[in-house]
C-alpha cells in the first residue's frame, strides 16, 4: 500500500501527462482547423469540372433565310456555336495541338517542361506563370476568372486533374476547340470560321486551319482584322512549322499551304436588321431572353436573303436620287400572297443612317396611305353591289356637309375636274371626288368595319375619321397593307403574314414549325369582286390620264402587276403598292420626322420606282418557281364564273338601248358581277337650271338673272348629284349632306 505522499506525487503526475495530452489534442484543433480555412480559402465556391460541359453552357442563336443562309446571330457577349470533334477536318486538331500543346496525347495535364519553365519565371523573374496545356487552357478560360493569383494557380491544379480523370483527351480538345476565346466575339473554332472568313469549321482548308489555331495565344495580336494583319500571316508560318515538326505534315504540304490565298470575310453591316431585330423580338416574348440570347436557337426564317439584300440597295438606291426633293427615307416589304410568307423587309433606308434615325422600322410605323387605300373603298361598294366598274360618278366640285364639322370640299390632285367618271377610270386614275361619293355611299362606319377585315388593324373607332379616310386621311402599316393587298392578289383569301418556318435548338430539339399552306386563311371578300379589282389597277389604259401610257406602274415582262399609288396632301408619305397571284409588294418613301417632301414627288416618281424595281425582281425568281415549282402567275387574274362581261355606254356606264347589235351610243367593254348588271340608259332628259354666262349647271349662289331653264340629257349619280351629259364640264358646286 502506497503512502500518502507517493499517492500525491503520483496525482502530479497523472495531471502533467494529462495536459501534455491536453496540448497535443489544441494543437491538432488549431492545425485542422487552419487546414480547413486555408483549404476553404482555396477551394470554397470552385466549379465544378462537370460544368465544362454543362447544358447551361451559352449558344448563339441564329437566324437563317428560307435556303439556310445566315442572316443573323444572337448572343450575350459571346458567340459560341458548338461543334463535333469528329465533324473537323483531321488537320485542324493537329494545328492546334502542335502550336499549343505537343504533348497533349502524353501528359495528363501538366507539362513537365511547361512547369519547369513556369516555376523558374516565378522564382527568379517574379512572373505567375503557368504551364499552359490545354487542359490548364481549358479550365482557366472555362471555369476560373483571369486574375493570377497564387489561389488560382492552385485551384487551376485540382481542376486540371479532375477534368483529366473525368474526360477522355478527345472530349477535351473537342470542349477546348468549342470555348476557347479566339477574339473578338468568337468563342469556339466554329464561331471563329464564320467571323473571319465566313465558312463553317468542316469547311476548313488547312492554311485556314494553320491561321485560326495560332490565334486563341493571342487573339488581338494575331487578328488578321487586327492593326498588324501581317502577324496573322507570320504566325500562321509558324503553326505549319511546328506541324512538320511533330510529323503531322511534310514540308511540301505545309509549303503549298502558305502559298494559298486566304478569302478573308467582309466586315459587313447585319443582314436584314430591322427584319432580325422583330424577330428576335417575337422570339424572346414566346420563348424569354435567356432561351433566346444563350440557348443555342436554330431559326429559318421565310426571309429570301438574296430578295432582301436587293430590296435593301434598291431602296437606298432609289431615296438617294430624290434628295432634291427632300426625301429623306423609304421602306418596302415583299410577301408571297398565298402563303402570307415574309420574303423580304427593309425598315428604312440604312439601318445606320443619321440624317433620319436609320433604327426605327418604318414597316412596322403608321404612316398616312394617301390614295393607296381608294381599292379598298372600292372593293367594298362592288362587293355590297352599291357600285359596278362602270358606274359613272360625278367629278365636280363638291362639299360635303357634316352636322356640326365645316364643309368638306375635297380636290383632285391635279387641280381640276374631269366630269362624269366610271368607277373604273375614277380609280385607275386615282381621282379623289368620286372616291370621296364612294366613301359616302359606303358610309365609314361599314369602311372601317371592312378594312379591319382586309388587314388594316389600326383603324379602329370609325367616330375618329371623316370623309378624307379614301384619301388617307387614317393611318396604317406597310405591314398591314401588305396583309390587305395580300387578299386581292389571293382571290380573297387573307393570310396572316408568316416570317418562322421552324424553331429548333443546336441539338435538333423542334419547338415549333410552321409549313405556310396556300389553302389557309379567312375569306374577307369574293373570289370575283378581287377580280374586279385586280382587273382595273393593271388596265394601263385605265390609269393613262394621270399616269401617262409609260410609267413605272408598267413592269417590264410583267404584265399582269396590279399597282396602286398613295400620296397625301401634304405630301408627307408616298406610297406604291402592287401585286400579282405571286407576290405583293409595298413602298413608301417620306421623312421620319414628317416634314413634307418636294412638289415634284408624286405617284410615280417617288415610291414607284422602288416599287417597279423590287416587284420585277421578286416575280423574275417566282415564276421560276424558286419559292414554288408551281408558281405560274401570267394567267392572273383569272376570270370567275361569276363575272361577265358586257359592252356598255361610254356616256353613262349603263347598257346600250339596242343591244350589241344596234347600241345607238359609243360602247366599251367592262366586267361586272353576274348579279349585279347595270341598268339600261333611258336617254333620261330633264328641265335644269343653266348658268347662261357658261352653259354650266347653275349653282345655287348663281345671280337669278343669270339663270334660264333647258331640257338635257342627265345623268344622277349614286349621291343624286345631277350631271348634264351635254354641258361643259361642270364647275358649279354640289353640296351633299352626310350621312
Amino acid at each position: 500500500m502506497k503512502s500518502p505522499p507517493e499517492l500525491k506525487k503520483l496525482g502530479w503526475l497523472a495531471r502533467f501527462k494529462a495536459s501534455l495530452r491536453d496540448i497535443h489534442f489544441r494543437k491538432k484543433i488549431v492545425f485542422f482547423s487552419v487546414l480547413t480555412i486555408i483549404f476553404s480559402w482555396l477551394f470554397w465556391g470552385i466549379p465544378l469540372p462537370t460544368n465544362l460541359s454543362s447544358e447551361e453552357m451559352p449558344v448563339s442563336t441564329k437566324l437563317f433565310d428560307r435556303n439556310g443562309k445566315l442572316i443573323y446571330e444572337i448572343y450575350t457577349d459571346k458567340r459560341r456555336t458548338p461543334i463535333k470533334l469528329a465533324d473537323l477536318p483531321p488537320y485542324v486538331r493537329e494545328a492546334t495541338i502542335s502550336i499549343e500543346d505537343k504533348d497533349f496525347y502524353k501528359h495528363y495535364g501538366f507539362s513537365l517542361t511547361g512547369i519547369t519553365r513556369a516555376a523558374y519565371n516565378i522564382v527568379f523573374k517574379g512572373k505567375l506563370q503557368g504551364g499552359s496545356t490545354l487542359t490548364q487552357q481549358l479550365v482557366k478560360n472555362s471555369l476560373l476568372t483571369p486574375e493570377r493569383t497564387v489561389r488560382r494557380k492552385i485551384r487551376e491544379f485540382a481542376l486540371t486533374l479532375l477534368v483529366e480523370a473525368i474526360y477522355s483527351k478527345d472530349q477535351i480538345l473537342e470542349l477546348y476547340l468549342n470555348q476557347i476565346p479566339y477574339g473578338s466575339t468568337a468563342y469556339g473554332i466554329e464561331a471563329a470560321s464564320e467571323l473571319y472568313l465566313d465558312k463553317a469549321a468542316k469547311d476548313l482548308t488547312l492554311g485556314e486551319a494553320a491561321l485560326l489555331a495560332g490565334l486563341p495565344q493571342s487573339p488581338t495580336r494575331y487578328s488578321p482584322f487586327g492593326a498588324n494583319p501581317d502577324m496573322a500571316k507570320g504566325r500562321q508560318e509558324t503553326v505549319l512549322k511546328r506541324m512538320v515538326e511533330d510529323k503531322y505534315l511534310t514540308q511540301e504540304k505545309a509549303d503549298a499551304a502558305k502559298a494559298e490565298v486566304i478569302k478573308y470575310a467582309e466586315i459587313t453591316p447585319p443582314k436584314a436588321p430591322h427584319f432580325a431585330l422583330w424577330i428576335k423580338e417575337a422570339l424572346a416574348e414566346k420563348y424569354g431572353e435567356a432561351l433566346v440570347e444563350k440557348g443555342g436557337l436554330r431559326v429559318t426564317t421565310t426571309l429570301d436573303l438574296d430578295l432582301q439584300e436587293f430590296a435593301q440597295d434598291a431602296v437606298a438606291t432609289e431615296v438617294a436620287k430624290l434628295k432634291k426633293q427632300k426625301v429623306g427615307n423609304g421602306a418596302a416589304i415583299v410577301t408571297r400572297p398565298k402563303t402570307g410568307e415574309i420574303l423580304a423587309m427593309v425598315g428604312s433606308k440604312d439601318y445606320f443612317a443619321q440624317d433620319e434615325d436609320g433604327k426605327v422600322n418604318v414597316i412596322l410605323a403608321k404612316r398616312q396611305p394617301g390614295s393607296s387605300i381608294k381599292p379598298v373603298n372600292y372593293a367594298l361598294a362592288l362587293s355590297d353591289k352599291k357600285i359596278t366598274l362602270a358606274t359613272a360618278l360625278a367629278d365636280v366640285p363638291s362639299c360635303f356637309a357634316v352636322a356640326g364639322q365645316a364643309l368638306y370640299c375635297p380636290v383632285n390632285y391635279d387641280g381640276t375636274f374631269h366630269g362624269l367618271v366610271q368607277a373604273r377610270f375614277a380609280l385607275g386614275n386615282s381621282y379623289n371626288i368620286p372616291a370621296v361619293r364612294v366613301l359616302a355611299v359606303n358610309g365609314i362606319e361599314n369602311f372601317v368595319d371592312f378594312a379591319k377585315k382586309m388587314g388594316l388593324s389600326t383603324l379602329t373607332d370609325p367616330s375618329d375619321y371623316g370623309l378624307s379616310l379614301t384619301l388617307g386621311g387614317g393611318e396604317v402599316r406597310p405591314y398591314d397593307m401588305a396583309v390587305a393587298f395580300g387578299v386581292f392578289a389571293n382571290q380573297g383569301i387573307k393570310a396572316p403574314l408568316v416570317s418562322i418556318l421552324k424553331v429548333e435548338d443546336w441539338k435538333g430539339k423542334v419547338y415549333e414549325e410552321t409549313k405556310p399552306s396556300e389553302t389557309e386563311g379567312d375569306r374577307v371578300l369574293s373570289n370575283e369582286v378581287t377580280f374586279l379589282i385586280s382587273h382595273v389597277l393593271l388596265d394601263n389604259n385605265a390609269r393613262s390620264a394621270a399616269f401617262g401610257e409609260s410609267s413605272f406602274l408598267n413592269v417590264k415582262g410583267h404584265p399582269e402587276v396590279s399597282v396602286k399609288t398613295g400620296t397625301t396632301n401634304d405630301r408627307r408619305d408616298n406610297w406604291t403598292v402592287g401585286y400579282s397571284s405571286l407576290i405583293t409588294v409595298v413602298t413608301w418613301v417620306g421623312n421620319n420626322n414628317n416634314t413634307p417632301m418636294g412638289g415634284a414627288v408624286s405617284g410615280v416618281s417617288g415610291a414607284s420606282p422602288i416599287f417597279n424595281r423590287i416587284i420585277k425582281e421578286a416575280l423574275d425568281k417566282a415564276e421560276k418557281g424558286t419559292y414554288n415549282k408551281e408558281d405560274d402567275g401570267h394567267s392572273w387574274p383569272r376570270q370567275p364564273e361569276g363575272v361577265i362581261g358586257k359592252n356598255i355606254c361610254t356616256t353613262d356606264g349603263l347598257l346600250p338601248p339596242g343591244g350589241d347589235d344596234n347600241p345607238g351610243c359609243p360602247t366599251r367593254f367592262e366586267y361586272f358581277l353576274k348579279d349585279a348588271l347595270p341598268k339600261t340608259t333611258e336617254g333620261e332628259r330633264r328641265d335644269v337650271l343653266i348658268n347662261k354666262t357658261n352653259g354650266q349647271l347653275a349653282a345655287p349662289d348663281t345671280p337669278p338673272e343669270l339663270i334660264e331653264t333647258q331640257n338635257h340629257p342627265i345623268y344622277t349619280d349614286p349621291l343624286g348629284t345631277i350631271y348634264c351629259l351635254d354641258c361643259p364640264i361642270a364647275s358649279a358646286s354640289a353640296t351633299i349632306r352626310y350621312p
